[in-house]
Protein backbone atom coordinates (compact mmCIF):
# COMPACT_ATOMS: atom_id res chain seq x y z
CA UNK A 1 0.00 0.00 0.00
CA UNK A 2 1.26 3.45 -0.72
CA UNK A 3 1.89 5.70 1.92
CA UNK A 4 3.16 9.12 2.13
CA UNK A 5 6.25 9.61 4.35
CA UNK A 6 7.01 13.06 4.49
CA UNK A 7 6.29 15.19 7.14
CA UNK A 8 2.84 15.26 7.99
CA UNK A 9 3.09 19.00 9.79
CA UNK A 10 4.27 20.18 6.30
CA UNK A 11 1.33 19.09 5.06
CA UNK A 12 -1.02 21.25 6.99
CA UNK A 13 1.11 24.53 6.63
CA UNK A 14 1.24 24.19 3.05
CA UNK A 15 -2.80 23.70 2.67
CA UNK A 16 -2.92 26.59 5.29
CA UNK A 17 -4.87 24.75 7.77
CA UNK A 18 -5.03 22.45 10.44
CA UNK A 19 -5.60 19.02 8.72
CA UNK A 20 -4.83 16.56 12.70
CA UNK A 21 -2.99 14.40 11.00
CA UNK A 22 -1.23 14.00 14.30
CA UNK A 23 -3.98 13.15 16.70
CA UNK A 24 -3.52 15.36 20.13
CA UNK A 25 -0.38 16.86 19.04
CA UNK A 26 -2.58 19.22 16.96
CA UNK A 27 -4.32 20.69 19.89
CA UNK A 28 -0.89 21.06 21.56
CA UNK A 29 0.89 24.44 21.75
CA UNK A 30 3.98 22.77 19.81
CA UNK A 31 1.82 21.78 16.80
CA UNK A 32 4.33 23.16 14.20
CA UNK A 33 1.18 24.53 12.22
CA UNK A 34 0.11 26.96 15.36
CA UNK A 35 4.30 27.88 15.69
CA UNK A 36 4.83 28.63 11.67
CA UNK A 37 1.42 28.92 10.24
CA UNK A 38 3.46 30.29 6.87
CA UNK A 39 3.42 27.96 3.74
CA UNK A 40 7.31 25.15 3.98
CA UNK A 41 10.23 26.05 2.01
CA UNK A 42 12.07 29.63 1.87
CA UNK A 43 9.95 31.53 -0.20
CA UNK A 44 6.71 31.98 1.83
CA UNK A 45 5.02 34.29 0.04
CA UNK A 46 1.97 33.56 -1.26
CA UNK A 47 -0.31 35.53 -3.68
CA UNK A 48 -3.18 37.41 -2.50
CA UNK A 49 -5.62 35.71 -5.28
CA UNK A 50 -4.74 32.53 -6.38
CA UNK A 51 -6.45 31.45 -9.54
CA UNK A 52 -8.92 29.35 -9.68
CA UNK A 53 -7.41 26.28 -10.72
CA UNK A 54 -4.89 26.85 -7.83
CA UNK A 55 -8.19 26.47 -5.58
CA UNK A 56 -9.82 23.92 -7.00
CA UNK A 57 -5.77 21.89 -7.21
CA UNK A 58 -5.34 22.68 -3.34
CA UNK A 59 -9.49 21.79 -2.40
CA UNK A 60 -8.60 18.21 -3.93
CA UNK A 61 -4.88 18.45 -2.35
CA UNK A 62 -6.29 18.75 1.01
CA UNK A 63 -9.10 15.94 0.86
CA UNK A 64 -6.35 13.48 -0.53
CA UNK A 65 -4.50 14.72 2.86
CA UNK A 66 -6.73 14.50 5.29
CA UNK A 67 -7.85 10.94 4.49
CA UNK A 68 -4.21 9.68 3.92
CA UNK A 69 -4.73 8.78 0.53
CA UNK A 70 -2.13 9.37 -2.76
CA UNK A 71 -3.65 10.21 -6.07
CA UNK A 72 -4.15 7.53 -7.94
CA UNK A 73 -6.02 5.94 -4.83
CA UNK A 74 -7.98 9.29 -4.51
CA UNK A 75 -8.51 9.39 -8.28
CA UNK A 76 -10.13 5.91 -7.86
CA UNK A 77 -12.54 6.87 -5.52
CA UNK A 78 -13.55 9.84 -7.89
CA UNK A 79 -14.47 7.30 -10.84
CA UNK A 80 -16.66 4.92 -8.52
CA UNK A 81 -18.44 8.60 -7.48
CA UNK A 82 -18.97 9.47 -10.86
CA UNK A 83 -20.78 5.71 -11.51
CA UNK A 84 -22.94 6.34 -8.71
CA UNK A 85 -26.42 7.87 -9.08
CA UNK A 86 -26.75 11.55 -7.89
CA UNK A 87 -24.33 14.29 -7.40
CA UNK A 88 -20.70 12.71 -7.96
CA UNK A 89 -19.14 15.71 -5.39
CA UNK A 90 -21.75 14.22 -2.61
CA UNK A 91 -21.59 10.53 -3.90
CA UNK A 92 -17.08 11.26 -3.30
CA UNK A 93 -17.75 12.93 0.09
CA UNK A 94 -19.86 10.24 1.12
CA UNK A 95 -17.09 7.41 -0.12
CA UNK A 96 -14.60 8.59 1.91
CA UNK A 97 -16.61 8.68 5.13
CA UNK A 98 -17.20 5.27 4.73
CA UNK A 99 -13.35 4.12 4.20
CA UNK A 100 -12.95 1.79 7.41
CA UNK A 101 -10.24 3.54 8.98
CA UNK A 102 -11.91 6.97 8.67
CA UNK A 103 -14.68 5.19 10.52
CA UNK A 104 -12.87 3.70 13.08
CA UNK A 105 -11.34 7.14 13.74
CA UNK A 106 -14.93 8.98 13.70
CA UNK A 107 -16.10 5.98 16.54
CA UNK A 108 -13.30 8.33 18.51
CA UNK A 109 -11.17 5.18 19.56
CA UNK A 110 -8.26 6.69 17.89
CA UNK A 111 -6.54 9.96 17.87
CA UNK A 112 -5.90 9.77 14.47
CA UNK A 113 -6.93 8.34 11.00
CA UNK A 114 -3.71 6.84 10.63
CA UNK A 115 -3.92 5.69 14.10
CA UNK A 116 -7.26 3.83 13.07
CA UNK A 117 -5.34 2.58 9.36
CA UNK A 118 -2.78 0.93 11.60
CA UNK A 119 -5.46 -0.87 13.66
CA UNK A 120 -7.21 -2.12 10.35
CA UNK A 121 -3.93 -3.39 8.95
CA UNK A 122 -3.46 -5.49 12.44
CA UNK A 123 -6.74 -7.01 12.33
CA UNK A 124 -8.40 -5.51 15.16
CA UNK A 125 -11.32 -4.93 13.36
CA UNK A 126 -14.47 -6.69 12.23
CA UNK A 127 -17.46 -5.26 10.01
CA UNK A 128 -20.09 -7.97 10.18
CA UNK A 129 -18.24 -10.20 11.59
CA UNK A 130 -15.81 -10.62 9.33
CA UNK A 131 -12.00 -9.36 9.79
CA UNK A 132 -10.91 -6.77 7.25
CA UNK A 133 -7.84 -5.44 6.99
CA UNK A 134 -8.07 -3.18 4.34
CA UNK A 135 -8.16 0.39 5.33
CA UNK A 136 -9.75 1.41 1.85
CA UNK A 137 -12.40 -0.62 2.92
CA UNK A 138 -16.20 1.05 1.88
CA UNK A 139 -18.72 -0.34 4.80
CA UNK A 140 -22.67 0.29 3.84
CA UNK A 141 -25.66 1.66 5.65
CA UNK A 142 -26.72 -1.09 8.31
CA UNK A 143 -22.99 -2.43 8.99
CA UNK A 144 -21.93 -3.28 12.09
CA UNK A 145 -17.86 -2.41 12.92
CA UNK A 146 -16.40 -4.14 16.12
CA UNK A 147 -13.00 -3.61 17.27
CA UNK A 148 -11.66 -7.19 18.96
CA UNK A 149 -8.28 -7.16 21.03
CA UNK A 150 -6.50 -8.07 24.16
CA UNK A 151 -7.73 -6.68 27.26
CA UNK A 152 -5.33 -3.75 27.83
CA UNK A 153 -5.57 -3.12 24.12
CA UNK A 154 -9.07 -2.36 24.89
CA UNK A 155 -9.07 -0.29 28.31
CA UNK A 156 -6.56 1.96 25.92
CA UNK A 157 -9.16 2.40 23.53
CA UNK A 158 -11.77 3.40 25.90
CA UNK A 159 -9.45 5.84 27.81
CA UNK A 160 -8.83 7.44 24.31
CA UNK A 161 -12.82 7.55 23.51
CA UNK A 162 -13.23 9.44 26.77
CA UNK A 163 -10.05 11.35 25.79
CA UNK A 164 -11.96 12.49 22.20
CA UNK A 165 -15.37 13.09 23.24
CA UNK A 166 -14.16 16.25 25.34
CA UNK A 167 -12.50 17.99 21.71
CA UNK A 168 -14.75 15.73 19.11
CA UNK A 169 -18.03 15.47 18.65
CA UNK A 170 -19.59 12.03 18.08
CA UNK A 171 -20.36 11.10 14.05
CA UNK A 172 -24.37 11.65 14.04
CA UNK A 173 -24.53 8.74 11.12
CA UNK A 174 -22.95 6.67 14.05
CA UNK A 175 -24.44 4.72 16.92
CA UNK A 176 -21.58 3.82 18.95
CA UNK A 177 -21.20 1.35 22.03
CA UNK A 178 -18.27 2.34 23.96
CA UNK A 179 -18.26 -1.20 26.52
CA UNK A 180 -18.55 -3.59 23.49
CA UNK A 181 -16.10 -1.00 21.02
CA UNK A 182 -18.62 -1.37 18.31
CA UNK A 183 -20.40 0.85 16.15
CA UNK A 184 -23.32 0.63 13.69
CA UNK A 185 -23.98 2.67 10.40
CA UNK A 186 -27.25 4.27 10.63
CA UNK A 187 -27.47 5.76 7.51
CA UNK A 188 -24.73 7.49 5.27
CA UNK A 189 -22.91 10.25 5.96
CA UNK A 190 -23.62 13.88 4.95
CA UNK A 191 -21.35 16.63 3.88
CA UNK A 192 -22.47 18.46 7.06
CA UNK A 193 -21.47 15.52 9.15
CA UNK A 194 -17.52 16.42 8.01
CA UNK A 195 -15.22 17.22 10.76
CA UNK A 196 -13.54 19.82 8.34
CA UNK A 197 -14.98 21.64 5.39
CA UNK A 198 -14.59 20.48 2.61
CA UNK A 199 -15.99 22.46 -1.53
CA UNK A 200 -16.53 18.82 -3.25
CA UNK A 201 -17.35 21.05 -6.60
CA UNK A 202 -14.05 22.16 -6.72
CA UNK A 203 -12.73 19.01 -6.49
CA UNK A 204 -15.49 17.83 -9.26
CA UNK A 205 -14.73 20.47 -11.54
CA UNK A 206 -10.64 19.71 -11.24
CA UNK A 207 -11.46 16.04 -12.37
CA UNK A 208 -13.73 17.05 -14.90
CA UNK A 209 -11.49 19.31 -17.27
Amino acid sequence: MGRNLGSKCKLCRREGMKLFLKGTRCSMEKCAFSRRPTPPGMHTRVSSKPSYYALQLREKQRAKWMYGMLEKQFKRFFKVATKTKGATGRALLQLLERRIDNVIFRMLFTTSREAARQMVLHGFVFVNGKRVNIPSYIVNAGATIEIKAKDNIKKALKETYDANTKDRSIAAWLEIDKDALSAKIIRLPEKEDIILPINEQLIVELYSK
